[in-house]
C-alpha cells in the first residue's frame, strides 16, 4: 500500500522512552501517511538512535530531538512550531508506544480536510484489557472539559490520537506557561474551543500492551491526577471569565 501524501497534513509522534516499539509504531504510521515527524523528547533509552537510524533510508520520515525531558505538550509545541514554518497546517498527534491506531490516519486526516476550521478528536473504544481505574478515571475529566466548554461536545479529552489546525493550537499554547506535560490534551481542547474551534468526535479504539507486549507506560497516579486537578481548577476560572462568550456563542449558534 502507498501512503498518502500530503503538504498540509502531517503525523506528529511525541516520543519519550517508549523502548523498541516506537519503531513499529512508525513504521506503521509510514505506512500511511506521508510525511510523519517525530519528536524525541529528550529519551535516554537509545529508541533517539534508532529513529534517526530509520529516517536516514525514510525521507518521509523527520526526527527531532531535543535537549532534555520537557513533557508531551513542550514536544508537540516544538513540532507543530516547526511543522508550520514548514508550511503546513494540521498535525495529527498520535503516541509512540502503539496504542493509537494507525489505520485510522487517512480517515482522520479526509474528516480534518473536509472541515479545517474543526479538531477532529479521537474518541477511544477500549478493548478488554484497558486498565479499569484509567477507564473509569477519565470520566472525571471529560466531565469538567465539558463543563469548562459549556456542552461544546468533547467526547473524550484525554485521548492523544487526535488532528490539530495548527495555528490556533500554537496561539492557545503561546497564550499560557502551562499545558506543557501530561495535562497538554485535555487543556488543548478547552482551550481550543473557547477559541471557538469546534470538535468532531470520531470512534477509535485504544490498546493497552503489558510489560512482556513492550507496553511502557509513564503515567503516575497520584503525579498526574494532582496535575489533571489543578489544571481543571484553573480551567474553571478561565470558563468563569468567560461564561458570558460561551452563552452568547450558544445562543446564536
Amino acid at each position: 500500500m502507498t501512503p498518502t501524501h500530503s503538504t498540509t497534513h502531517l503525523v506528529l509522534i511525541p516520543s519519550y522512552n517508549p523502548g523498541r516499539k516506537v519503531l513499529a509504531t512508525v513504521r506503521a504510521a509510514r505506512a500511511q501517511w506521508t510525511p510523519v515527524w517525530v519528536v524525541v523528547d529528550g529519551s535516554t533509552d537509545g529508541s533517539g538512535d534508532l529513529l534517526r537510524e530509520e529516517a536516514a533510508t525514510d525521507p518521509g520520515l523527520r526526527v527531532l530531538v531535543l535537549p532534555k525531558n520537557s513533557g508531551k505538550g513542550s514536544a508537540v509545541l516544538e513540532g507543530v512550531t516547526r511543522a508550520a514554518q514548514a508550511g503546513f497546517t494540521h498535525a495529527l498527534t498520535m503516541d509512540s508506544d502503539g496504542q493509537h491506531p494507525e489505520t485510522l490516519i487517512p480517515h482522520f486526516m479526509a474528516t480534518s480536510q473536509a472541515a479545517p476550521d474543526a479538531m477532529v478528536l479521537g474518541k477511544p473504544v477500549f478493548g478488554p484489557e484497558a486498565p479499569a481505574l484509567r477507564v473509569n478515571g477519565r470520566k472525571v475529566s471529560n466531565a469538567w472539559a465539558n463543563l469548562e466548554t459549556l456542552g461544546m461536545g468533547i467526547g473524550d479529552s484525554l485521548y492523544g490520537f487526535r488532528v490539530y489546525p495548527i495555528a490556533p493550537l500554537v496561539r492557545v499554547m503561546r497564550s499560557t506557561r502551562f499545558m506543557r506535560r501530561f495535562d497538554f490534551d485535555p487543556e488543548a481542547v478547552v482551550r481550543l474551543c473557547w477559541a471557538g474551534v469546534r470538535p468532531i468526535n470520531v470512534d477509535a479504539p485504544v490498546r493497552y500492551f503489558t510489560p512482556q507486549e513492550g507496553g511502557v507506560s509513564h503515567f503516575n497516579y497520584l503525579r498526574d491526577n494532582l496535575l489533571l486537578s489543578w489544571m481543571h481548577t484553573r480551567l474553571f476560572a478561565g470558563f468563569v471569565l468567560r461564561l458570558p462568550l460561551l452563552v452568547w456563542r450558544r445562543v446564536t449558534r
